[in-house]
């Protein structure tokens, strides 16, 4: 889902201004040790981590394990709390000029059943990534900042 129907009632009242929403991010291993990123469709930033929105109601852990069903169609163990983001580098200005202050919790994940797929509605392509490969390809800013935060980004 693109947008849930809580934030499209807050559009819909503040238009384009800067929302803070509570959000979830994935830094989702394979036994290999390498992690899975994704280019959402429509942006083109840079590969970006899966998660999303936190929805009324969830936990920031419920939201983690939707976000990964629905963009990837996988089952996800969560691993541990890799902390949490926000500030400047997490701020985000959608093509459609919606501005978004996202105030993320990231955790480590690992897929415990299904092959990832881009859901082709808001992912277009995924792809898995080692350490030093982070290091080369073009991120989203404030997937930029939570590698580095996490320290993903050491060479």
């Amino acid at each position: 889902m693109a947008i849930s129907p809580h934030i499209a009632r807050l559009r819909a009242v503040v238009g384009h201004e800067m929302l803070v929403l509570p959000s979830v991010s994935l830094l989702i291993h394979d036994p290999d040790g390498r992690i899975l990123l994704c280019k959402p469709t429509g942006h083109n930033d840079g590969w970006h981590d899966v998660g999303g929105a936190i929805d009324p109601g969830e936990s920031p852990a419920e939201a983690a394990v939707r976000e990964a069903r629905e963009e990837l169609g996988v089952e996800v163990r969560l691993g541990r709390l890799l902390g949490a983001f926000g500030g400047p580098d997490c701020v985000v200005t959608y093509p459609n000029e919606d501005v978004v202050a996202y105030v993320t919790v990231c955790y480590e994940a690992f897929i415990v059943s299904g092959e990832p797929e881009p859901d082709g509605e808001e992912l277009s392509e995924i792809g898995w990534f080692s350490r030093s490969d982070l290091l080369t390809i073009p991120l989203a800013r404030f997937v930029r900042h939570i590698l580095a935060e996490t320290g993903y980004l050491q060479p």
